[in-house]
């Protein structure tokens, strides 16, 4: 009896960690292409999904970033008051003028106190004007997603769940950085 009690915990043994290996394995490739700014973001461990919380676009629509399932999105979290996300936000656009389009997508939500006013000022004021205006007014999608300062960027598969998120800011138009996401974005098409 203790034979078959073995065998069944060995075999579900091999199995979780066969699991294991297949998504480590996954995030493996991704952390050897880690360099430049991207040395700071942190690899998911865990498949975290995407919460279901209500944000609005421009035109006040209400959206979930499940509304942007289907490809691999960067989701940055930022604040017209802040300083870091004033410097990074010109080379998100870069980001996004490069690589969006089928397989990959850049959301801007601006968390907190950042009435859609300032955030028209803010993107004139950094010439900024490919990006979307979408709006979090009372944090309420950034503590789901466990932001605690700002800027903060997640990186999601196409099925949403979270590849890895960087806290502060970034060279998006870095060319490590681009290649990164490349990277990203052809791991998720093949996983």
């Amino acid at each position: 009896m203790n034979k078959i009690r073995y065998a069944v915990l060995y075999t579900s043994f091999l199995l979780f960690a066969n699991a294991l290996s297949a998504n480590e394995a996954k995030f493996v490739d991704l952390n050897n292409n880690k360099f430049g700014d991207m040395k700071k973001m942190t690899l998911a461990t865990q498949p975290f999904n995407a919460p279901n919380t209500v944000f609005f676009a421009e035109d006040e629509t209400e959206l979930t970033l499940n509304d942007f399932k289907g490809r691999v999105t960067l989701v940055n979290f930022w604040a017209t008051w802040c300083a870091p996300c004033r410097k990074e936000m010109p080379s998100l656009e870069v980001l996004s003028n490069q690589l969006s389009g089928d397989n990959f997508q850049v959301l801007t939500i601006a968390t907190m106190r950042s009435s859609k006013e300032a955030i028209e000022d803010f993107f004139h004021g950094n010439n900024i004007s490919e990006l979307p205006k979408y709006r979090d007014p009372k944090g309420k999608l950034a503590r789901a997603s466990g932001v605690a300062a700002l800027p903060l960027t997640i990186l999601f598969d196409r099925t949403g769940h979270e590849i890895g998120r960087l806290i502060g800011d970034a060279d998006w138009s870095q060319f490590e950085t681009i290649e990164f996401i490349k990277k990203a974005i052809e791991i998720d098409k093949f996983n």
